[in-house]
């Protein structure tokens, strides 16, 4: 049963009768987010008595049977709105009348959203792969830079990475030398020498065609190397064969890997996010919005900017700003990268929680009206404030960089696609808001399904849409005012009608 709220099953006692559990004083109201775990406790599977228990007791199929059918008589199951303090409703029924237990479960939605995130994020086993990726392109680069690391930045460690995604990396010569200081002296003293380059550009274009030879030639695994040195960040592209993952080499980029950091902290702090996350950048896969290839589309990186701003626009806010975020750091958390402030709380323990409880399914189809009506032609995204802004530039879509803040991030989007995009996401409200209203029947479709298959969506936007030729309609128009000027002919009163069809 699709739920705009929760649903509760609560308990009463056990000379409870069936009478009785129709009266009001006997119904409990719950917010989302909590679960009685002595109710999965009691409640085992197969009739089983303590399934830990070598001499546990089993049940017959007739005494499970029976058990279940006398809890039934003797539960009650609540539709519950969104928005309501559990803690102050349960106090007040309990007034009223004992309750034995009590539990919960969120809409169809809600559970489908979850499945969808714990199908698609990246297993233990993956994500080892990918560090151990690292340790490998390390060892080759440090033939050359000793006591340097390759680091894994974006998907790969933010939390928000799926299965199959690519594997971003930076070469960091930051820690040259550093290791040095715990060394003993000895008679001799080792000096490494550089040359001087004009410019930092230009020597990380030397330096990445340096590993980039090196890994096409010598790399165990390493095919199609690609040294793309003239983009805005160069970078070293190539595919590792022994783990399958297309790598993107970069060095020095330490405000990458303290994005990572941040949208870590903001997936980590509320399970919503990273559900909510997910889902919308499977929608926008599902419809085209996002692309593999550069070029005038969303990236998965804008989408999970509005998704936290989204949240801190809610009431009570779900994530808190980056601003705030900063208030909180101490002293070892203070981090200034080339000039630009990336100071954040580090610790995870010292952010509260919200007090929000509202569904993922209220918050996706909130996420939806949100940016279905948003004014983009005049207001810019901004998590570090978590409020719009006068856009400062005439691109269709903007989105502030969180730490280098004169930097768009979507400077790329054109004006038709995020037009595609709000269309999408006002459809996809209705869609959503049609659920609640309906009750589909089995051939239909329903829930996650209605918004990820495109062609559902480009089944009624093509209805919508669908116009007759522009001769057709001139020739309907004619017709349709030589038919009224025949119908004037024959009105005796003299008063004259004209009607017209489109």
């Amino acid at each position: 049963m699709a739920t705009r709220g929760v649903g509760l099953l609560t308990r009463l006692p056990l000379c409870a009768q069936r009478s009785r559990v129709l009266h009001p004083i006997h119904r409990l109201l719950s917010c989302p987010g909590t679960v009685a775990t002595d109710v999965r406790r009691e409640e085992q599977s197969f009739g089983s008595a303590e399934t830990g228990s070598e001499d546990r007791t089993l049940k017959r199929f007739s005494e499970v049977q029976k058990e279940r059918r006398e809890q039934a008589q003797r539960t009650v199951l609540i539709h519950c709105p969104n928005k309501i303090s559990e803690k102050k409703f349960l106090k007040y029924l309990s007034q009223h009348g004992p309750i034995s237990n009590h539990f919960f479960y969120e809409s169809i939605i809600d559970d489908q959203l979850n499945i969808l995130l714990k199908e698609f994020q990246l297993t233990e086993e993956n994500t080892r792969l990918r560090y151990l990726t690292c340790s490998l392109i390390e060892d080759v680069a440090a033939a050359y830079f000793p006591d340097c690391a390759v680091r894994p930045f974006g998907s790969s460690v933010n939390g928000f990475g799926k299965l199959g995604c690519d594997l971003d990396m930076f070469l960091d010569l930051d820690e040259i030398g550093k290791s040095d200081a715990h060394k003993t002296s000895g008679n001799f003293l080792m000096e490494f020498q550089v040359k001087n380059v004009a410019s930092e550009r230009i020597a990380t274009q030397k330096i990445l065609s340096v590993i980039g030879e090196c890994l096409d030639h010598f790399g165990p695994g390493c095919v199609g190397v690609q040294k793309i040195l003239n983009a805005r960040c160069p970078l070293v592209r190539f595919s590792h064969q022994a783990s399958g993952f297309q790598c993107d080499l970069t060095t020095n980029n330490r405000i990458a890997l303290k994005s990572s950091e941040l949208l870590y902290i903001y997936g980590a702090v509320d399970p919503r996010v990273r559900a909510l996350v997910f889902t919308i950048r499977c929608w926008a896969r599902a419809h085209s919005l996002t692309s593999s290839i550069p070029g005038a589309w969303i990236t998965n990186f804008s989408l999970t900017m509005m998704v936290i701003f989204f949240l801190q626009r809610r009431s009570p806010p779900i994530l808190p700003t980056l601003d705030y975020l900063k208030t909180l750091a101490d002293a070892e958390d203070k981090c200034i990268i080339e000039g630009h402030n990336c100071t954040f709380i580090c610790d995870l323990n010292r952010i509260k929680p919200s007090e929000n409880a509202e569904t993922l399914e209220l918050l996706l189809k909130e996420f939806f009206e949100f940016f279905g009506n948003f004014s983009f032609n005049k207001n810019s995204i901004n998590i570090r404030q978590g409020k719009e802004q006068n856009k400062p530039e005439s691109s269709p879509l903007h989105i502030q960089n969180p730490f280098e803040t004169s930097l768009n991030i979507s400077k790329n989007v054109s004006q038709s696609q995020l037009q595609k995009f709000v269309d999408l996401a006002r459809e996809s409200a209705w869609i959503l808001e049609q659920e609640d209203k309906d009750h589909p029947s089995s051939n239909q479709l329903w829930g996650l399904a209605t918004l990820l298959l495109p062609s559902v969506a480009k089944s009624m936007s093509h209805t919508k849409k669908k116009k007759k030729p522009a001769s057709e309609r001139i020739k309907n128009l004619l017709e349709s005012i030589r038919s009224s000027s025949t119908e004037n002919s024959k009105n005796t009163v003299g008063k004259r009608t004209v009607s017209t069809q489109a």
